[in-house]
């Protein structure tokens, strides 16, 4: 199936694409106002975690449902279907790297799918602010 847009309007669609959603930034507000402090998209983070607080050792992704090819709503286009089968598995790939980077590393790893947020954005909330909590008072146990 051949794609409804022309290369030039593709490529002026996919370059408006931006490293911060207004997921991310809804959830970085609320996340905010309950006191929690972070840095977003750090650089010299393997892979620009959405959020990261280094003296706990905490990074969280927010993977979108159609990027990172979530196993609920993911899906290859029609279009062009052999770029984005590629293209898609390796951010599958290298997500996969990130993971172990962190884990291997004694980092604190958390993934929320966009689905969730969109689902339940309270709940979500509440369950990325335990995950912070959690970590913060074990490390003052130690």
């Amino acid at each position: 199936m051949p794609d409804i847009f022309s290369k030039e309007t593709r490529s002026k669609i996919m370059r408006s694409i931006r490293s911060k959603t207004k997921l991310e930034d809804l959830v970085c507000r609320e996340l905010w106002r309950r006191g929690i402090r972070f840095r977003r998209n750090s650089k010299d983070l393997l892979g620009k975690p959405d959020i990261s607080i280094k003296k706990y050792k905490i990074v969280i992704f927010i993977d979108s449902c159609f990027w990172h090819y979530c196993p609920i709503h993911g899906h290859f286009p029609k279009s062009n279907s052999e770029y984005w089968e590629k293209k898609l598995n390796r951010n599958i790939q290298r997500d996969e790297k990130v993971n172990s980077y962190y884990q291997d590393n004694d980092w604190n790893l958390l993934r929320i799918w966009e689905h969730q947020i969109k689902d339940d954005f309270s709940e979500t909330i509440d369950h990325i602010v335990q995950f912070i909590e959690n970590i913060k008072s074990r490390s003052q146990n130690v």
